[in-house]
């Protein structure tokens, strides 16, 4: 087995198509699936709405029938929406085409396990060996898989009709009115119908699916949402939610247009847990303290992973965890084993609904320290040789402040005065990372500029 992945990153495989996602990798990747689940059965096939997503769909699960494995193709579908049908219909695993929050041009794989959970690093990386010894497993013309599309969008239908179920809220004290962006992405016909089933009153913004996001980048930053924030002020709404492409991801303003840190919905939701039951909340290196704040002293306890590998963590501690979660993503194993951001925007429009109040007052309790987080473009080929010298540095630059640390997904250095600082490489693009929090506004900036100029520093010296 080989010792470093080649091909699967923070989440599956990703980047620009044909240089890292080709109709060739999509073929190899399914039929090395199907090569290692070493058994026949269904395998669920979704994608987004990329232009290249039916392609790499169609290359994926001929993939898969080469090696035996009947396909159920979904179609044009939200990521929780794939990984919820697998365990719905009883499939022993699925495959998303996506690049999630990535720009139109790239592309990606994402695969799932009988549960609907992410494969697991130790499971991507028997892929890539598959793939890289030619170990495949092709079966005999009278043995190929079968094929089966949803025509229908049985799927989506489904999906909508338990998440509505299960959100309906008990009583209702205010039919709110919220604003929902969903990037031109899968959600576009999937979010706005279940908010307005549970009794919401919804407007949409960008909306009309359409693979070159015309509306804005998928990506829900603060930056993007402009036009949201604008929508959520004009239309006087309780909330505005933004999702990314494939609808893992999920972005709150509040009723004056304000992005909320996503580390605060964390903690909202890890509260929410909490008051039902006692347990572990399981989150990802890059998050704020406030989460431990919250669960502390609601009586849970915070273990921290990396980042897009929350749900091995989850599973790793069996049922002592009752949440994992990273930022603008979330997985209530209540729900499923998967990233949801239709869930999340369906259960703050319930507790909206229930409660009769903006969700800046739903938060009220949670509190809200000054943060950063920044990307530096850099080649994949040294990405990995800046960020260590840039850690070197910085254990150097904060020796006399450090009061711990975390080094098992870049570098986080957790200080004595309440702030922090991570540097990690990207695990999905060529860009080194870096995240900040701090309780002023003058700290933050303080560490955010050594910061950036040590990473711009030593990318100066290895471009020479």
């Amino acid at each position: 087995m080989y010792r470093s992945r080649r091909l699967f990153g923070t989440a599956g495989i990703r980047g620009p198509y044909l240089d890292k996602v080709s109709p060739e990798l999509a073929f190899n990747v399914g039929l090395a699936m199907a090569t290692y689940l070493k058994r026949r059965g269904v395998v669920n096939v979704g994608y987004d709405c990329r232009l290249t997503s039916p392609l790499l769909a169609l290359s994926v699960a001929a993939g898969l029938m080469c090696g035996g494995i009947d396909v159920y193709l979904a179609g044009l579908v939200p990521t929780p929406t794939l990984a919820f049908s697998i365990p719905h219909k009883g499939s022993i695993g699925g495959v998303m085409i996506t690049a999630s929050h990535n720009p139109p041009q790239d592309n990606g794989i994402k695969v799932f396990n009988s549960k609907g959970m992410e494969f697991t690093v130790k499971d991507e990386l028997n892929i890539e060996n598959i793939i890289f010894s030619n170990a495949y497993n092709r079966v005999s013309w009278d043995s190929v898989g079968k094929v089966e599309f949803d025509y229908t969008q049985s799927t989506i239908s489904e999906y909508i009709e338990e998440l509505t179920t299960l959100m309906t809220p008990k009583h209702v004290r205010d039919r709110v009115k919220v604003v929902i962006d969903c990037a031109n992405g899968a959600a576009s016909n999937v979010t706005p119908v279940i908010l307005r089933r549970i009794g919401a009153k919804v407007y949409t913004l960008n909306c009309n699916v359409d693979g070159f996001f015309p509306g804005r980048h998928p990506e829900p930053r603060p930056d993007t949402l402009v036009d949201l924030s604008k929508a959520v002020v004009k239309l006087n709404c309780y909330a505005g939610f933004g999702h990314d492409g494939d609808a893992d991801r999920l972005s709150v303003l509040d009723s004056s247009g304000k992005f909320i840190h996503n580390d605060r919905l964390i903690a909202f939701f890890a509260k929410l847990k909490l008051e039902e039951k006692s347990g572990i909340v399981v989150v990802s290196i890059d998050t704020s303290l406030v989460v431990d704040e919250v669960v502390e002293k609601m009586g849970g306890k915070v273990v921290r992973t990396k980042l897009g590998k929350t749900h091995e963590k989850l599973v790793e501690l069996g049922g002592k965890a009752i949440l994992a979660a990273e930022p603008w993503k979330l997985i209530d194993p209540d729900w499923g084993l998967w990233v949801d951001g239709i869930y999340q925007a369906a259960l703050i429009t319930k507790m909206l609904m229930e409660r009769g109040v903006s969700v800046e007052r739903l938060l009220s309790d949670i509190p809200s320290y000054p943060q950063s987080r920044f990307s530096v473009k850099c080649p994949d080929n040294i990405k990995n040789l800046v960020v260590e010298r840039v850690h070197e540095r910085m254990r150097e630059i904060f020796k006399n402040e450090v009061e711990s640390e975390l080094d098992f997904d870049g570098l986080r250095l957790n200080l004595k005065d309440g702030s922090w600082v991570l540097v990690r490489a990207s695990g999905t693009e060529p860009k080194i990372r870096g995240y900040c929090e701090a309780k002023s506004m003058k700290r933050l900036k303080e560490i955010e500029d050594k910061i950036r100029r040590l990473i711009n520093e030593e990318l100066a010296k290895a471009l020479k």
